[in-house]
């Protein structure tokens, strides 16, 4: 499906941008993505773009609607159609029955990710920035079980940040595909990343509770990942059955 070509875009966001940054293709899925201004957030880019205002500073508004404009272009990619997915009771987009799809922003970009349901039944896409050696380890304890802090206990600081880094956005992408599914709210803790292989910018992850029968303890997915600047962009997809 080609790009649509008549589509209001807000003044905040620069032009939408379908480039792939992982280094292996998820059939059937389309990325789009956006850098965005918050100075440059306009109220009646809202009614244009067919998006529901939210309430907050400029920064949330901006993110809100440059993610909306990316999930209507990739939704119209997928399906023909330039919805808008609606914010649910429990804050997450809502998705049309025919796909699966993810929205992520940080640091004045945002993303979207959506494939056919029959395909991909659940997306999770994050982007987060790196953090500083500092802030890492400040956090490392609440986003790393006791293995995982084990594991990475040889790195340089360097090194460490990093992994910390990718592995909160790896658990954040995991939570995402995971909760449409099983409507159970998890936590870092009940996750770990088992493994990262560099060269391919792949990980492995597993789950560390029960949230289904369908998806038990010991359940393990794959992810995907990209360096974006100063950010870490990650994605989970769990193939449909």
């Amino acid at each position: 499906m080609p790009a649509m070509k008549t589509a209001h875009l807000p003044r905040c966001c620069s032009p939408l941008n379908d480039h792939w940054p992982f280094t292996q293709p998820l059939l059937g899925a389309h990325l789009i993505s956006t850098h965005f201004d918050a100075a440059l957030v306009d109220d009646a880019d809202y009614a244009a773009a067919g998006v529901h205002p939210v309430r907050g500073v400029a920064k949330r508004q901006a993110e809100h609607l440059a993610g909306r404009m990316c999930a209507r272009e990739a939704l119209y990619r997928v399906t023909g159609v330039a919805s808008v997915p609606a914010v649910g009771e429990d804050r997450a987009p809502q998705w049309p029955e025919q796909v699966s799809g993810s929205i992520t922003h940080s640091q004045g970009w945002a993303a979207a990710i959506v494939a056919p349901a029959q395909q991909w039944r659940g997306l999770g896409l994050d982007v987060e920035r790196r953090l500083s050696s500092e802030r890492a380890e400040r956090l490392a304890g609440e986003i790393l079980t006791a293995d995982e802090l084990s594991r990475i206990a040889p790195l340089t600081p360097e090194l460490r940040a990093w992994q910390i880094s990718l592995t909160f956005s790896l658990k954040e992408s995991l939570f995402k595909a995971l909760y449409p599914l099983v409507l159970t709210r998890f936590y870092f803790q009940d996750a770990e990343v088992l493994s990262i292989d560099s060269a391919q910018q792949t990980a492995r992850l597993r789950l560390l509770i029960d949230l289904s029968e369908a998806w038990p303890a010991g359940s393990e997915l794959s992810g995907l990942y990209a360096e974006l600047d100063n950010q870490l962009l990650s994605l989970v997809a769990i193939a449909a059955d």
